[in-house]
């Protein structure tokens, strides 16, 4: 694979970075050269969004439908009071590129669906899962799964978060992990930003780690943050013989 050159500009923005045993300039190169889907830029894939920008990803394939609202700006931190009723995800764009002018952003002005999910997953190397509905959540897992592409799994509600990393054919899927959507899930939850936004930081983290072969990833284990204890246990996953999406991958 032949990975894209920094300029010089680039090494000193990401100096300290490169500094990471393990990274270095190949490893900054990687990031340079990589695309990554995020499904659902708000309060929480916008974190991850953003820690990937700063981080020196090459291209983000952005998925992110409708105008922003006052409830939103808890914890939508690409967003600014002054686009209130505007699309989301060019105040998105904007702030994205206001912190690294190199970055090369895909906008889509749509949530994940059955109909798009293969298109969008197809424009990555790595897939960030961080919507709020089982149905989008769901779909993206069936097309990373079927084209083997890892993506992270971040989700969070009240005061407590989950992060996972799933490698199809060697780990369980979302699926294996939530068979079913929950029969109570509601649009609307409980949502504090900070809570969000420690979701995002870790599940950045992991797809650094996937694109860089830094680290151990969360693969085959779950991490649970309850933040109102600060209890945080790492939880083995394991996939289902009998799951639909991923059975005999």
């Amino acid at each position: 694979m032949h990975l894209p050159a920094l300029t010089d500009d680039e090494r000193t923005i990401y100096q300290w970075q490169m500094w990471v045993p393990g990274l270095g300039e190949e490893g900054q190169r990687k990031l340079k050269g990589a695309s990554v889907l995020i499904s659902r830029v708000g309060g929480l894939g916008g974190v991850v969004a953003y820690e990937l920008a700063a981080a020196g990803v090459g291209r983000l394939v952005l998925a992110h439908a409708g105008n922003l609202k006052p409830a939103d700006l808890n914890r939508q931190l690409l967003q600014t009071h002054d686009h209130i009723g505007k699309p989301r995800i060019e105040s998105i764009a904007r702030r994205l590129r206001d912190l690294n002018p190199r970055l090369d952003i895909v906008a889509v002005c749509e949530n994940v669906t059955e109909e798009n999910a293969g298109s969008l997953v197809a424009q990555a190397d790595v897939v960030v899962d961080a919507a709020p509905l089982f149905e989008e959540r769901f779909a993206l897992n069936r097309a990373a799964v079927r084209q083997g592409k890892p993506m992270v799994e971040c989700s969070m509600y009240s005061m407590e978060a989950h992060v996972t990393t799933i490698l199809p054919g060697r780990t369980a899927c979302l699926q294996c992990l939530v068979p079913e959507k929950p029969a109570d899930w509601k649009r609307q939850f409980p949502v504090i930003g900070a809570v969000s936004g420690t979701a995002g930081c870790v599940g950045a983290v992991e797809v650094i780690k996937l694109l860089t072969g830094i680290g151990d990833p969360l693969a085959g284990a779950m991490l649970v943050m309850d933040l109102r204890t600060m209890n945080f246990r790492r939880v083995k996953t394991a996939r289902r013989p009998d799951c639909p999406v991923c059975a005999g991958s």
